[in-house]
């Protein structure tokens, strides 16, 4: 389940839904199955993440280059608001509750979002 911390209520919807269907429905089943397999692995014990931190910057021979080079056509930032949208419904779809907000670092706004 997701919780917006600002709003504090439950989430169940996907933002931009639009160009997240677009997206995704360019990417195989198999390519879908083995990313959502790999969030749920990267949160599974761990409480607090930051989106656009997860998957690093080289998404080279990773189950998350598939996003770049397919779903969004190479466009860098597509790809980082696509990851996003994949953590989203993955976290929408727990058992377990994740909240999430923006935060700064520093000073500075953090891109992608916080989640614990």
């Amino acid at each position: 389940m997701l919780y917006s911390v600002d709003s504090q209520s439950y989430v169940n919807y996907i933002p931009h839904e639009s160009e997240y269907r677009t997206w995704i429905n360019r990417l195989s089943r198999d390519e879908l199955e083995a990313i959502h397999e790999e969030l749920n692995q990267m949160i599974e014990g761990n409480e607090i993440h930051t989106s656009s931190w997860m998957p690093g910057s080289d998404w080279s021979r990773t189950v998350f280059h598939p996003i770049y080079e397919t779903a969004c056509c190479s466009s860098e930032e597509a790809a980082g608001m696509c990851f996003g949208l994949l953590l989203w419904q993955v976290l929408m779809e727990r058992a377990d509750v994740w909240g999430f907000g923006r935060y700064e670092k520093n000073g500075v706004p953090i891109q992608g979002m916080m989640i614990s």
